[in-house]
Order: C-alpha cells, then structure tokens, then sequence
C-alpha cells in the first residue's frame, strides 16, 4: 500500500496547510522587507481574494507538468525587496530544457501553457486589485473624519493600505520577472530546437508584456520601489 506522502495524499496539500487566511503573509512580508510594520486587522473579503489571487503570480513560473508538481511544497516567498533576493532569468528556461521531455514539442508546450496561465490571471488579478485600491482611498479620505481614531488604529489601517498597494506592485513585479524568463527559455529553445511553433509561444509572451506594461491600476508607492529586471 502507498503510505500518505509529506505533501498530503497524492501530492494533494495537507489540510493543516489550507486556511481562509493562508496567503495573509504575504502582506506582512511586502511591508517588512522595507521596515514597516504589519497591520493588525483583519482582513476584508477582497483582500483575502488579493492575496489568493497574487500568489500563482509571484512564485516561479513552474517548468514541469502539473502532474509532477508537489503541491505540498508550498511556501511563503520573499518579497522582491529583499536585499538577498536574486533574479535568474535563466532558471525557468534551463529546468524547462534540462527536464527530459519525450519529445521537443512537449517544452513548447509547457512554455505556452505558462504564459498563457498567466493571461487568463492576468484580469481577475487586477479587477479584485482596482476594487481594493479604489476602497483604499475611500478608507484614507474618511480617516480624518472619524472621531477619536487612536494612533494604532490609524497605524493599522495605514499599514493594511501600504500592504495592499505593496502586494499589488509585487505582482507586477514579478510579472516582468516572468516574462523575461519565458523570452530565454524560447529563444533556447529556438536555437536547440527550431519548430514553427515557437512563433506561438513568442505571440503569446508578447500579449503578455503588453498586458504587463499597461496595468489597470496603478498603486501608490507606499515605499515600495521598484526593482529593476534584467533581461
């Protein structure tokens, strides 16, 4: 009989791993990379939605079908501003290539179906951004015109509107990251094995730094800065 893998049963992820809060770190860990402090609230329905929804397009783009894919791995990521934190443009297109694939048009087809993953996030990401952006500002407005706001509340709720913003930067971020690695990992693929397929593929990333490069929304730098991406 198979025993229960780390991961949960048949790479499912462990129930103790899943929780309506389990991607709330990831604001806590935007805002503490530049050394401000985490709010204490909790979070609202749409930030939850946020935060679920900006994961799959922070953490690296996966190079091997799903089905080989341990979802028990999961992990919080360090934010972008994390001085330790490296970028290598080449790591997805070299774990794509190295993998053995049982033939070349399975990478092309794993790379297609990343950037194209990444299409399909690409606006209920931003629409669920634009609402929490937009309630955001409502939020700061109305501060001033609540009475006998104490300083921790008011610290909170800067707090949460500077994790917000800061998460929704992260996931532009880490898109340009993506896209430079898919543009690698095809002109590799190009050179190692040329296919008219690839002009697919190259279609594809194209529609996607044109998303990339005309976000719906465009958040407050809340001290965030942008990280520049090589490549």
């Amino acid at each position: 009989m198979l025993g229960g893998c780390s991961g949960g049963d048949f790479f499912r992820t462990r129930t103790d791993m899943r929780s309506d809060d389990m991607h709330r770190w990831m604001g806590p860990e935007a805002t503490g990379s530049i050394g401000m402090k985490a709010s204490q609230f909790q979070l609202t329905d749409n930030e939850r939605l946020l935060r679920d929804l900006a994961y799959p397009l922070v953490e690296a783009p996966l190079s091997r079908p799903a089905w080989k894919s341990v979802w028990g791995d999961y992990k919080p990521l360090p934010s972008p501003w994390r001085q330790n934190v490296v970028f290598d443009r080449t790591m997805y297109g070299r774990n794509l290539i190295d993998e053995p694939h049982r033939s070349h048009m399975s990478r092309y087809s794993v790379l297609i179906d990343d950037v194209r993953s990444d299409i399909t996030r690409f606006e209920p990401f931003y629409t669920n951004a634009a609402r929490v952006l937009d309630l955001d500002r409502k939020r700061n407005a109305s501060m001033k015109m609540v009475s006998e706001l104490s300083p921790r509340e008011r610290d909170d709720a800067v707090a949460r509107m500077a994790e917000n913003s800061c998460i929704v930067q992260w996931v532009q971020q880490s898109q340009e990251r993506r896209i430079s690695s898919y543009r690698w990992a095809l002109e590799r693929l190009v050179i190692q094995a040329p296919d008219g397929i690839a002009s697919d593929a190259d279609r594809l990333i194209k529609e996607l730094a044109t998303l990339a490069a005309n976000p719906p929304v465009m958040p407050s730098m809340a001290g965030c800065a942008a990280v520049a991406v090589r490549g």
